[in-house]
């Protein structure tokens, strides 16, 4: 008989968290899905609406867990500082692990990202790493709240009796409307932007960045590897690196993403324009648009996130991984960057969310 499987994904409403859940629905889990907040999830198979921040509230709504087998650690909370980061975000997952307890859970996956290699957010990238970026890399010296993430993971594995596994995508490509760190939509906002406005489409980020080498993590891929890591017995107590298996230059990307929107890809000019700068009017540009082509109504805040496109954008180091741990051992998904961007772009369109 066939064990079941009854995964518990928290922050579920996030890219990897949704793009998972589906997944694993597809193949035949049971889905218990976390979140801050109540919201209806199509892959859900129950909801519980938690703030981890809370250990005597989530301890309280982790009740409804039940006899959940896998858990899908998905989430993250921004604080003022670093200091905060690593406090809030340590005692999130530990307040999840210890109202599941009792729960027979055989695996655990985490998902953090290229912080692990670059350093926390106020010391971003000051660090010039070997790349491609290795899996058994030393740890940073100075907080950063993935290490405490986990070092959480590894001592409630170890107490607990599972296995467990970390992930770490870079720059994540999908569709989930109001995820913070989404740049396939803030570039179709942009360049939609700058055709309704005749503006140049201009490459906002760094020339480090605009000509190096690097890499994109598609939603898909991180699920897949999630999934397999589950499954996998020869995958436990393992990081992982998660992208999509090319790689590629923004000089050359950035000309087919133009064409794809029907703008001329303007001249580099040599150094970064931040789309936080150029996009200062679009709250009051993007109800034209809407109006214009009839459009789902949403806040040009709520699909563009600005800020975080122009972090990845405007490093000054190259950065890209390399995914020996989990290659060696049988994970061989792959994905061409360009459709990664094209393929979210289209349903933008189709659920007219951007102009066609």
């Amino acid at each position: 008989m066939t064990e079941k499987n009854i995964a518990l994904i928290v922050g579920a409403t996030g890219l990897s968290g949704s793009y998972t859940g589906r997944l694993l629905k597809e193949q035949g889990w049971t889905v218990v899905t976390v979140s801050r907040s109540a919201v209806n999830l199509d892959f859900s198979d129950r909801h519980i609406a938690a703030d981890l921040k809370d250990a005597e509230a989530s301890q309280a709504a982790l009740a409804a867990a039940g006899d959940v087998t896998h858990v899908f650690y998905c989430t993250w909370s921004r604080e003022a500082n670093e200091d905060e980061n690593v406090r809030v975000n340590a005692l999130m997952i530990r307040n999840l692990f210890e109202g599941i307890a009792d729960a027979p859970v055989r695996h655990a996956a985490l998902v953090t990202g290229l912080k692990h290699y670059l350093g926390s957010f106020e010391d971003y990238a000051n660090v010039k790493p070997y790349t491609p970026f290795l899996e058994n890399s030393p740890r940073l010296s100075g907080p950063n709240f993935y290490y405490a993430q986990e070092d959480v993971l590894f001592e409630m594995a170890e107490r607990q009796g599972f296995s467990w596994s970390v992930h770490r995508p870079h720059t994540m490509i999908g569709l989930v409307i109001g995820n913070a760190m989404n740049m396939a939509v803030t570039l179709a906002v942009y360049a939609s932007i700058c055709k309704h406005t005749g503006r140049p489409f201009v490459y906002p980020g760094s020339p480090e960045q605009y000509n190096a080498v690097t890499d994109v993590s598609d939603a898909r891929i991180v699920a897949a590897q999630l999934l397999w890591a589950a499954t996998t017995p020869e995958a436990a107590n393992m990081p992982f690196n998660t992208v999509n298996g090319d790689v590629f230059r923004w000089t050359w990307l950035w000309q087919q993403i133009a064409d794809y929107f029907g703008v001329e890809a303007a001249d580099y000019p040599g150094h970064p324009t931040p789309l936080e700068t150029q996009m200062v009017d679009a709250p009051g540009i993007w109800p034209e648009i809407v109006a214009k082509h009839g459009l789902q109504d949403i806040p040009v805040g709520k699909l563009a996130s600005w800020w975080h496109s122009d972090a990845d954008l405007g490093r000054d180091i190259e950065c890209f991984t390399d995914m020996t741990n989990s290659r060696v051992l049988g994970f061989d998904a792959y994905q061409p960057t360009p459709d990664s961007f094209i393929q979210v772009f289209d349903e933008l369109r189709a659920r007219k969310i951007i102009p066609s």
